[in-house]
């Protein structure tokens, strides 16, 4: 139970995290992403969410394996984004643009890596800090 409540803290403080940079990296109170600052954290800072989402869902899985999934959902999500679909919905809903995007970018494969690499390895070491201290 307390992974789950530590998962959700941690998805609520990336999401808040990353709709802070794009309204301050816009101004003027809106919601924008067309700045690298703003795009290329909000897609890290995504992969990120979708790490703890694993840890809601799965709450044994073991950090490497949360990576995996986490990364192997967003590179499905923005492959899913040739089809157009992602791109029509978002023209009727913000929710669907913020979960789905709209145009593939390939970039953004690598961004979402940074977003899950850098929490896979704190996970391990702060598991393997937490082992020690048990002994």
């Amino acid at each position: 139970m307390r992974i789950r409540v530590m998962a959700a803290i941690a998805a609520a403080g990336f999401l808040a995290l990353a709709l802070g940079i794009r309204l301050l990296a816009a101004g003027g109170g809106v919601l924008d992403s067309s700045g690298a600052l703003a795009q290329y954290s909000g897609t890290a800072l995504y992969a990120s969410m979708v790490y703890a989402g694993v840890f809601l869902l799965f709450p044994t899985a073991k950090p490497a394996g949360a990576g995996l999934a986490a990364i192997g959902f967003c590179w499905t999500v923005e492959l899913f984004q040739l089809t157009g679909v992602p791109a029509d919905l978002s023209t009727r809903s913000t929710l669907a643009r913020l979960a789905l995007g709209v145009a593939f970018d390939p970039t953004d494969l690598i961004w979402y890596a940074a977003g899950v690499v850098p929490l896979v390895l704190l996970h391990r070491l702060a598991g393997t800090r937490t082992s020690a201290l048990a002994r």
